[in-house]
């Protein structure tokens, strides 16, 4: 019997974030490029239209936004494909939406809000609306798919030593059969006897 450890290459990566760290980190990439889009539409601003500077440097920034989150925040340990920059996409459209729509409801209550008012209304919307996208984010858009059953991220490849499956090898001793010589037994007939014969007849 044969009993030897053979080396195989399995993938094992880093296990995912929770929750918390992956909302922080969610939260440190939205504000950190939002803060940078500010000043990118500040700067396209003089060179064409705010509404075209404004459009480009969401697009962009969005973008930029999904890939950050797909390698930082949720640690999927790849880039996002299309697939993920369209439901990130869609995602901030509709908390866009939110917002908007918050502000206009504010304006129908009351004719002139002040400005502390509304910045009340459009930072609570925003931070609902941010809570929900992150919630759609985790659970929908950078879901366990590529990490594996374990739910683990990028790929790394590492030795796992595998126990081949035990072989028993029974030996089995010849048995020798001796021969058995018959020698043939010769019958002579026997002589009956008159009263033998008699009761037969």
């Amino acid at each position: 019997m044969r009993s030897q450890l053979a080396a195989e290459p399995e993938t094992v990566g880093v296990a995912a974030p929770g929750a918390f760290v992956s909302f922080v980190r969610f939260v440190v990439c939205g504000g950190g490029v939002g803060v940078l889009s500010s000043g990118a539409v500040a700067l396209l601003a003089g060179a064409m239209p705010w509404v075209v500077a404004n459009a480009v440097i969401t697009v962009a920034s969005t973008a930029l936004c999904t890939e950050l989150h797909a390698l930082f925040t949720f640690g999927t340990g790849q880039r996002a494909g299309w697939r993920r920059h369209w439901q990130s996409a869609g995602s901030a459209t509709a908390a866009y939406a939110v917002t908007s729509l918050a502000v206009l409801v504010l304006h129908l209550v009351r004719s002139s809000p002040g400005a502390l008012t509304e910045q009340i209304v459009y930072l609570g919307a925003s931070g609902l609306a941010g809570v929900g996208r992150f919630v759609v984010l985790r659970v929908f858009v950078f879901t366990g798919e590529g990490r594996g059953e374990s739910g683990v991220g990028a790929g790394v490849t590492a030795p796992m030593l595998r126990r081949p499956l035990p072989t028993a090898a029974a030996s089995v001793s010849p048995v020798s059969v001796s021969s058995v010589s018959v020698s043939p037994v010769s019958v002579s007939p026997v002589p009956l006897s008159p009263l033998v014969l008699a009761a037969g007849a």
